[in-house]
């Protein structure tokens, strides 16, 4: 079975460290956050920390949950982070309920200040 050839209209990943982190910080700098998904999902390092800073930046709660949700540790504290500010118990319990036990004790914390 021949193997399937690379979509043209999509731009390659560079297999060159160095370049990947000149892609990484061009779209940084170009704010470009499909770019970074793209670098990220191909497994650089440096644009999941970009777009989980981003993300926590901006509020994008549904950005933080995508990388949550792929394993990222980082996001996941900025969801809990922002849901404790935000006195978002709903998310502290569900990320409680996914074993976050920072969620958790964040989620104790605040219902003991209801009392």
């Amino acid at each position: 079975m021949p193997a399937t050839p690379p979509d043209p209209s999509e731009p390659s990943i560079p297999s060159d460290p160095d370049a990947v982190a000149l892609a990484v910080e061009a779209a940084i700098e170009r704010d470009d956050l499909p770019e970074l998904r793209r670098l990220a999902d191909a497994g650089s390092s440096d644009a999941e920390d970009a777009l989980v800073e981003s993300a926590a930046e901006r509020g994008d709660t549904a950005e933080l949950r995508r990388l949550a949700d792929a394993g990222n540790s980082d996001a996941e504290d900025a969801l809990v982070e922002s849901a404790a500010e935000r006195g978002d118990i709903a998310e502290l319990r569900r990320l409680a309920a996914l074993g976050n036990t920072d969620a958790a004790d964040e989620l104790l914390e605040l219902e003991e200040e209801e009392e």
